[in-house]
């Protein structure tokens, strides 16, 4: 028996399918303390190189006593920004879950297609994050109350998070 393709690429009757004759199923959106939970463990992944950074990278200039930040600052800030941006973007990009968010058992998506969205597109989908942070981090908490749970950033770029 031969199913018709749905577009994309995506296996025939898939949640986000489209197609004539199945039936689409609702995803299982991530909870908003999920999606915080899988952020924080992202950011456990960065925080040595930050300390590193701060406390052997950094000086005082002793004629004015403003702070001074020597090479090796500049190597953990750099290995840091490496180290998150593989995580956020290659990787989470690429499957669908950074460290975070397969430690909790989530993954993003797009809407339309249900799969991982790419590196580009989650590295757009970070910048767009500013959006959420502009009017008083309330972004941030458009997944509490929308019927998706989705953040402006993630209405933006059509993607979801879900379990």
């Amino acid at each position: 028996m031969s199913y018709p393709q749905d577009p994309y690429g995506a296996a025939p009757g898939a949640p986000y399918s489209g197609q004539p004759g199945y039936a689409a199923q609702t995803p299982d959106y991530a909870s908003w303390l999920s999606r915080v939970g899988a952020y924080l463990i992202d950011a456990l992944a960065v925080l040595p190189f930050s300390i590193l950074a701060l406390i052997l990278g950094r000086g005082t200039d002793e004629a004015t006593g403003l702070p001074t930040f020597n090479a090796l600052y500049w190597i953990f800030t750099l290995l840091g920004i490496a180290v998150s941006g593989y995580n956020r973007w290659f990787q989470a990009g690429r499957t669908g879950q950074s460290w975070g968010r397969k430690a909790l058992g989530i993954r993003l998506v797009g809407e339309q297609t249900g799969q991982p969205i790419g590196a580009g597109m989650a590295f757009v989908r970070d910048l767009a994050h500013i959006v959420d942070g502009l009017i008083c981090y309330i972004g941030f908490l458009f997944p509490l109350w929308d019927a998706k749970k989705q953040t402006l950033a993630d209405k933006m770029v059509k993607t979801l998070v879900v379990r």
